[in-house]
């Protein structure tokens, strides 16, 4: 069962996606509500997959998986946003992410999608 660990600024998306994650077999174990906090539970967590939120109070989803790129441990970084993935532009490929499942499409299977 694969890890994943939740970031958004937001507790009723996180709490929408550990139930819908869970429902699909995924084992969540954790959130975090920030690009810092963020950073901090990868590195203490260790999760295989990181559903990450563009848009983060203190920094931008980018940002975050260039500096986890930096750092060595790097999970697969799932981005979302309630906006179109279009809107980013070559910044999801350019961060590192493996891809992206825009918020009001998030499911187990959108996520396996993305994950092959």
């Amino acid at each position: 069962m694969a890890t994943i660990l939740i970031v958004d600024d937001h507790p009723s998306f996180r709490a929408t996606a550990r139930a819908i994650l869970e429902a699909d077999g995924f084992d969540v174990v954790g959130e975090a509500e920030d690009g810092t906090s963020a950073l901090e539970a990868v590195d203490r967590l260790r999760p295989d997959i990181l559903l990450l939120d563009v848009q983060l109070p203190d920094m931008d989803g980018f940002t975050v998986a260039t500096t986890l790129g930096a750092n060595g441990y790097m999970p697969t970084i799932v981005l979302t946003s309630s906006r179109d993935a279009a809107d980013f532009g070559p910044l999801v490929d350019a961060c590192g992410a493996r891809g992206f499942v825009p918020k009001g499409e998030l499911s187990g299977a959108a996520l396996h999608a993305v994950l092959r």
